[in-house]
């Protein structure tokens, strides 16, 4: 069967060359079966299709010779009529299979009539539900689904940065509906929001003007169209009427539409000028579309000559296609009332005109590419493609490049013939935006309302409030806006949004559920909550603080080498000085007090051994770095003190059933408890950050979770008491809020990207914290003076050893031996005698000075002798 449908195009040719035309009436061969067409001839699409179809089964002849009776029948765009055609073909002509109709609404009824009968149906629909074959198992959809064009209008949106627009679509058709639903879901996928949707009915001219000035009314200026020819004829000339087809206007229109702009006349075409388009693409190129195009040409103009374009379309092609698969499948099968002739139908797999013939479920598959046209002066031009998966492409094929932006495929005449891309937006510069300020502002160095009851007068100041000022500037165009105050919760504030009381609001935390309500622009300040704590000191036990500055192991390790030091010294000194020898415990001391020298002072003359010399040369150079290193470390933890938070982490806290603060208002009572799981009873709410501090101080609480905007400045104030402690538990940051889908959030996140690289918001921030100077509360400020309470061991240490000294030694006098007590008193009257003989000295010098003369004569006499 592959290599017949590769000979259609070559036998088409020789059919072109033999001058064959119909197989209607003129040739008397035997018919092999009738197949009846269901199409509207009033219809442009429609006439296409008859005439594809004729032009079918007459190259289907010239193929196989193979002839088959062809039945048409006009519907009218009735379902009804459609469904009583159906009826007749089936009942009265004896049709093996029907083509058509082209609508939803004829497609239900049609089908359920040839199911009814076993008769195969390929509807020409191009938006069936997937639960149609399930009830109609005798229908095959022949036209691809067209819903994947969706995903091309939000790309073009999303190209050009329009995310704010409006839709416009038919009321009057249910697969209208589907599409609606199709585009709502992919224009949500490119974060693009639907202001307004009109759903159009068979309105009066009146009724439809009524409906598009509220649209001119609004902000929005991009329009996405999906409506059948008829209304958007009417749509595009009221809304020219209207002045809405104007420079700064965006419209966007779908198949059918796109597919049909060819066959419109210049009157019509002039009400469109601007617009861009999805069109359905079929491959205009090949022998079998050269030889189909001149003959649909000449044979279309004949049978509808007050058809100004006879161009064929895509539903020509279709339609075309559509009779091929039939006639294929009708010759393949000696039975055509039965399950067979559906199985060959779905069996099919070749190239037609319109692209690859191939099912899936009983429909075509999807179609993929799409064209993109603009329509400018009498005709449309072929901006480029668009391809599911891959983006747009100014061609088709192997050496297509791909780009997901539209703007790559060149220049685009918008509405009013600027060549500039439209904004998509305006707004009335006589109506400045409605800023809500919150009045209970916790911080404010963000927000400070001050209000003067006496002179009526209002002012904004804070760090939010210049931000918002310098992002205003930066905008590429003049934007008004008033600020007003709002006495409420930050949830509450953000609701005015929602309910249009407010055109933004400012100072807002970005949380999931206020989506409901507003979007959000990208946070100026860094996001997440963190828990703040007071400080402590590392050192617990001051009265032992002099152990501090050596470990455990250290101290044990001096002891041994001042036993080790003293034991060598005592063996090599014991020979050479008698105070060294005595009973052991007088040895023990002597040796110990020659170990331990060398930490006090240096004492080395009474060292009588070289050698001994020599090992308290070492100690003594080991000694002294010992405690200067001592000494460093002791002074460095005397004067610098080293702080640590009282509490390390969330769950110390939860496990020690400590009450913990969070900000009044604000979205942090719900994140306490739901979120970090504290319990109601343990969360005190507090307004201003001072109230923190006390609360802290006062132990009324063990921490605080605040933002981090909050923390910065908290701690900027009190940097001396508390400490930021644990993780930080990453949630929005302050941001501005406008309504879903607001055109001015992209203008305005550029503009805020712009202060953030610039360095202007660290700027900011820089000259807020500045104004907040840390606080001298005493409790961890200067160094205080050292007292007796770091040292009273060392003092209670050398005080009980020189009293035990005084206490040994008082005893030892007391009940000493009597040799001792002898000497002790002998040794008191040499005292007193020498007192004696010193005061008789002392008379005897005066004497001589009273008689210097004979003293002079006394003293020379011996000299000569």
């Amino acid at each position: 069967m592959g290599s017949l449908h590769v000979l259609v195009p070559l036998l088409c040719l020789m059919s072109t060359a033999l001058g064959k035309t119909t197989v209607d009436d003129g040739m008397h061969v035997e018919m092999k079966g009738t197949i009846g067409v269901i199409a509207d001839n009033n219809s442009r699409n429609g006439k296409e299709e008859i005439v594809a179809v004729k032009m079918a089964m007459e190259d289907f002849y010239h193929y196989s010779n193979q002839s088959f009776g062809l039945q048409i029948r006009d519907s009218h765009a009735d379902p009804l009529q459609a469904a009583l055609a159906a009826r007749d073909l089936i009942d009265t002509q004896k049709v093996e299979a029907i083509i058509g109709p082209e609508t939803w609404k004829e497609t239900t009824l049609v089908a359920d009539i040839c199911s009814q009968n076993m008769t195969p149906v390929l509807s020409l629909a191009d938006a069936t539900p997937n639960w149609s074959t399930l009830k109609w198992p005798y229908l095959v959809q022949i036209s691809p689904n067209q819903f994947k064009q969706m995903k091309a209008v939000a790309a073009i949106l999303h190209s050009f940065e329009w995310y704010n627009v409006n839709i416009i679509y038919d009321d009057t058709d249910s697969s209208s509906t589907r599409m609606f639903s199709h585009l709502y879901r992919d224009l949500n996928v490119a974060g693009v929001h639907i202001s307004h949707v009109l759903a159009i009915p068979p309105l009066s001219s009146s009724a439809l003007s009524q409906e598009l000035e509220n649209l001119r009314d609004g902000h929005c200026r991009v329009f996405v169209v999906n409506l059948s020819l008829p209304l958007a004829i009417n749509l595009f000339k009221t809304a020219k009427e209207l002045g809405m087809m104007e420079k700064g206007y965006v419209w966007i229109v779908t198949d059918p539409l796109t597919s049909l702009v060819h066959s419109l006349n210049s009157s019509i075409i002039s009400s469109m000028q601007g617009i861009v388009g999805i069109k359905s693409y079929f491959p205009e190129i090949g022998l079998q579309y050269e030889d189909f195009y001149p003959k649909f040409r000449k044979r279309f103009s004949s049978e509808n000559p007050h058809e100004l374009n006879n161009e064929p379309g895509i539903f020509a092609a279709r339609a075309y296609d559509a009779a091929w698969t039939l006639a294929l499948s009708m010759i393949q099968t000696n039975n055509k009332k039965d399950q067979t002739l559906l199985d060959k139908i779905l069996l099919n797999n070749f190239t037609g005109l319109s692209g690859k013939i191939h099912f899936s479920d009983q429909k075509l598959d999807p179609s993929d590419t799409f064209q993109i046209i603009n329509v400018m002066g009498k005709d449309c031009k072929e901006i480029g493609f668009w391809t599911n998966g891959l983006g747009f492409s100014n061609i088709i094929g192997q050496n297509a490049a791909f780009n997901s932006s539209m703007k790559e495929l060149g220049q685009v005449l918008w509405p009013g013939r600027p060549w500039g891309t439209p904004r998509g937006w305006i707004k009335a510069l006589d109506k400045p935006l409605r800023i809500g300020v919150p009045v209970l502002a916790t911080l404010k160095q963000f927000i400070n309302v001050i209000q003067d009851q006496t002179e009526n007068t209002t002012t904004f100041q804070g760090f939010t409030i210049d931000l918002f000022r310098a992002t205003m500037e930066l905008l590429p165009y003049h934007l008004p806006y008033k600020f007003y105050p709002f006495n409420d919760t930050y949830d509450n504030l953000v609701k005015q949004v929602y309910l249009k009381n407010f055109d933004a609001v400012i100072d807002v935390t970005i949380i999931s559920y206020r989506y409901q309500y507003a979007e959000f622009t990208q946070p100026y300040t860094d996001p997440g909550v963190v828990m703040v704590v007071p400080l402590k000191s590392q050192v617990d036990h001051r009265a032992w603080l002099f152990m501090k500055p050596f470990t455990k192991t250290m101290w044990v390790l001096i002891l041994a080498m001042v036993i080790y030091n003293g034991f060598i010294l005592w063996m090599l000194e014991r020979r050479h000085s008698p105070e060294i020898t005595g009973s052991m415990l007088n040895q023990t001391g002597t040796m110990a007090w020659l170990a331990l020298t060398p930490l006090i002072k240096l004492d080395g003359d009474k060292l009588h051994s070289n050698l001994s010399k020599m090992v308290m040369v070492v100690w003594l150079f080991v000694a002294l770095i010992i405690t200067q290193t001592y000494t460093a470390n002791l002074a460095s933890m005397l004067t610098a003190e080293r702080l640590e938070p009282t509490i390390d982490n969330i769950d110390q806290l939860r496990n020690s059933n400590i009450r913990v603060g969070y900000g009044s208002g604000s979205f942090l009572k719900h994140y306490v408890n739901e979120v970090l799981h504290f319990h109601p009873e343990n969360m005190r709410n507090y307004g201003e950050l001072e109230e923190y501090a006390e609360a802290l101080r006062r132990k009324e609480i063990g921490a605080a979770f605040l933002e981090v905007p909050a923390a910065k400045i908290f701690l900027a104030k009190y940097c001396r008491e508390f400490i930021q402690a644990g993780p930080s538990y990453k949630i929005g940051g302050f941001a501005f809020a406008f309504p879903r889908g607001s055109p001015f959030i992209p203008d305005v996140n550029k503009a805020l990207l712009d202060l953030v690289e610039t360095g202007k918001v660290r700027e900011l921030e820089n000259k807020m914290l500045a104004l907040e100077e840390c606080e001298d509360t005493g409790v961890n400020g200067k160094t205080a003076s050292l007292s007796p309470n770091s040292f009273w061991v060392l003092f209670i240490f050398t005080a009980g050893t020189s009293t035990f000294s005084l206490l040994v030694y008082i005893f030892r006098i007391n009940y000493a031996n009597s040799e001792e007590k002898t000497i002790w008193k002998l040794t008191t009257m040499i005292i007193q005698q020498c007192n004696h003989a010193k005061r008789r000295m002392s008379r005897k010098v005066s004497d001589v000075a009273e008689s210097p003369t004979t003293s002079s004569t006394t003293h020379a006499t011996p000299t000569q002798v």
